[in-house]
């Protein structure tokens, strides 16, 4: 490669980031108020600087240049000069290496010193002063890369929404406990494409893993101090760069044909994405890339007081989409993760806040147009969290048409019928029928709302049914992070037990909400590790712990608890794809007659009567049917019964009149094993228990 020109030639400002054609590679990057930007060239360690060249051209707020004769492996950065005035929203400062927001790919990492500070951390005049000392010794690099992969044959499986079935992972800790996976390669994003690791998902039944953060994030300094790691992974440092760390070799193909080889088996990949907020921090935090490029373009800022960062998001800072270039680094990195990485979704973490202005939450925010008209995002599964922690920081039913939701009514309601609170029975009839109340509306259907019991972010489901107070010591925070409400209950003992009818209720319980997911409309969601008892201990905030706490631990998948609950999960997944009504693409408001006198949906007691407003509004009503209806090709209605019991007794279910006597019982919380059994008339339902009955019915036009 030739580094000997004085001078860059002008290239162009598009595409943005590193760009190799062939001849040689295009620099360009975003700045509105810099009075000049640098590029810094690595030698291949990233330990020296060995080119310095000034981009030479400004157009439309992007500075430009082109380096002839250069080749994809080349490790730079950007320096930028300008006006150091914190208070007027301001900080650049030309010492500071500063990664490229396009970045490709991370040589190095974040190795914390005060250098990384645009300001001096222990001056008097905090961060209005200026600290003159290179951070580029203790910054990560960005690499030029080329991406070649062919995706000729690939073929996405589009699962529609209504039949999709959600699994979330994390890519190091699903497999890096996993036997059948070589050791080099657990933890991985090898390991995603592990034959065992794809049929077990495949038995299962799921149709889409969802991927926690694999974005390259920033361990935190306070973390390392502790001994910590950042986990999770929501704490960005670059949008464009997969998360080294996760790759068993230095191949960036290693995530493709993982998607590849997971698409092949019919399952699609869906990215749990942070465009929130970035790794920089509040204003008293490093400048490592977006900081020190643009400050008063990239974040939201104190409109009187621009010195400080508006935080919203509770990590410090917020990224400003309103800006037209901001906008565009988010929708550019969706689309690259889509065309040169295959994934079929975005899940985005506090997704409120990318639809906020300058007046607060807008559905119509230029971020959600952007992404359903964009020819490629737009046929993408878009899932949102709808909330933050800013003014009317929640949202939950009012994104626009082609998002779905994580619908935290659903998870607290379910959790709260089961562990036996009064008054949720009127409540949970909502969720359990898609949730109408919240989704219905601009022509949105059940799918919008993502039905979870649990998720990476609190109890396990095993800890849900075993412990009633948070057991996060492990974090070094004093047992004060984390929910303090979590609506779970431990059923007689705090933690693991050897009482066996404590072990029977909480299994039981388990598997009652694990039906009561299954059968509800929307999208079900389940967390790695709950379809066979995974537990946390008790830690309902492992966001640091990168240890066995957080790991899946498959042995317990191979015990004959975790190979029955596996099997049980499994089996209602299977009744969800057997049986349409379960997935109803429409919402259901027992208006519509499939035949024989029965409505699309109904609500009965556990006498098989219609429930009055008294019986609805009945604070210690914990059991219920729900019916519903629909007629099927063969000219037969089918019909399908939840019975469920939260109480603390067994309950004998009359079988409502307008169904018949005889059904068919498809699945029993309490009774694991059984299958198919026929019941005459009426049924006991166990305390703690969750029954799905079948009927059919011949039906004629006369």
């Amino acid at each position: 490669m030739n580094l000997t020109p004085d001078r860059l030639e002008p290239g162009t400002p598009y595409p943005l980031g590193a760009t190799f054609d062939g001849l040689g590679i295009n620099f360009a990057v975003f700045s509105a108020h810099a009075e000049k930007i640098e590029l810094c060239l690595f030698e291949p360690t990233g330990k020296r600087e060995i080119a310095r060249y000034e981009l030479p051209e400004w157009t439309d707020e992007v500075w430009h240049g082109y380096l002839p004769d250069a080749r994809p492996g080349l490790l730079y950065g950007y320096r930028a000069y300008g006006r150091y005035a914190p208070e007027e929203g301001h900080r650049f400062n030309p010492h500071k290496l500063l990664l490229d927001p396009y970045a490709r790919k991370l040589a190095g990492a974040v190795r914390w010193t005060d250098a990384l500070h645009g300001y001096r951390v222990r001056s008097r005049r905090d961060d209005l002063s200026f600290d003159r000392r290179d951070s580029a010794p203790a910054m990560p690099k960005g690499v030029v890369t080329h991406d070649a992969f062919d995706w000729g044959r690939d073929v996405r499986p589009r699962t529609p929404w209504s039949e999709t079935v959600i699994y979330e992972a994390h890519v190091k800790g699903l497999t890096k406990l996993f036997d059948a996976v070589s050791p080099p390669e657990r933890g991985t994003f090898a390991a995603l494409s592990n034959p065992k690791v794809i049929d077990h998902l495949k038995r299962l039944g799921v149709t889409a893993i969802e991927l926690m953060p694999i974005h390259a994030y920033v361990q935190d300094r306070f973390l390392q101090e502790k001994g910590l790691r950042n986990y999770w992974g929501y704490n960005t440092l670059g949008f464009f760069a997969p998360e080294q760390s996760y790759f068993a070799s230095d191949n960036q193909d290693e995530l493709r044909l993982a998607v590849r080889r997971l698409h092949a088996a019919g399952l699609e990949v869906i990215l749990d994405v942070v465009y929130n907020h970035t790794c920089e921090g509040s204003e008293r935090g490093p400048t490592l890339s977006w900081r020190g490029l643009d400050n008063a373009t990239y974040y939201r800022l104190m409109p009187d007081e621009p010195r400080y960062c508006i935080n919203d998001t509770g990590t410090g800072n917020t990224l400003n989409l309103s800006k037209a270039r901001v906008l565009q680094m988010v929708a550019d990195s969706l689309r690259y993760w889509a065309t040169s990485f295959g994934i079929d979704g975005f899940r985005f973490d506090l997704g409120l806040t990318l639809g906020r202005t300058d007046h607060g939450f807008d559905p119509g925010a230029g971020f959600f147009d952007v992404l359903r008209q964009d020819p490629v995002l737009g046929r993408l599964k878009l899932i949102t969290e709808p909330w933050d922690i800013g003014m009317g920081g929640y949202q939950l039913g009012n994104f626009p048409p082609s998002f779905a939701e994580w619908n935290d009514k659903y998870r607290d309601t379910t959790r709260r019928f089961w562990r036996g609170d009064p008054g949720q029975r009127a409540d949970l009839a909502a969720r359990l029928s898609g949730s109408g109340d919240l989704f219905d509306r601009r022509a949105r259907r059940p799918w919008a709302s993502v039905n979870f019991l649990d998720s990476h972010d609190g109890y396990t489901l095993a800890d849900l049914v075993s412990y009633e107070e948070r057991h996060n010591e492990a974090n070094g925070e004093d047992n004060r992070d984390g929910h303090s409400e979590n609506y779970s209950r431990n059923w007689g003992a705090e933690g693991p037990t050897d009482d066996p009818e404590i072990l029977q209720t909480r299994a039981r319980v388990a598997r009652s909400m694990l039906t009561t997911l299954f059968t509800s409309l929307g999208t079900p969601m389940i967390v790695a590790g709950d379809e066979f008892g995974r537990t946390q201990n008790g830690n309902n905030n492992a966001y640091c712990q990168d240890n066995p706490i957080s790991w899946l631990d498959w042995s317990a998948a191979a015990s004959p608890e975790g190979k029955a609950l596996t099997e049980f999960t499994t089996r209602l997944i299977a009744l969800r794809k057997q049986h349409p009504m379960l997935r109803a693409s429409n919402f259901l408001y027992g208006q519509d007659s499939p035949g024989h006198g029965i409505n699309d949906i109904e609500w009965w007691d556990e006498r098989g009567e219609a429930l009055s407003p008294d019986d609805w509004n009945n604070p210690e009503g914990r059991a219920l049917i729900m019916g519903r209806a629909m007629r099927l090709d063969d000219g037969t209605v089918e019909t399908l019964a939840l019975l469920i019991n939260a109480g603390p007794e067994p309950v004998l279910f009359k079988f409502p009149a307008p169904l018949g006597t005889q059904g068919l019982i498809l699945i029993d919380s309490a009774q694991p094993d059984l299958e198919d059994a026929a019941a005459d008339g009426e049924y006991e339902v166990a305390a703690h228990g969750a029954v799905l009955v079948r009927w059919t019915t011949e039906y004629s036009d006369s």
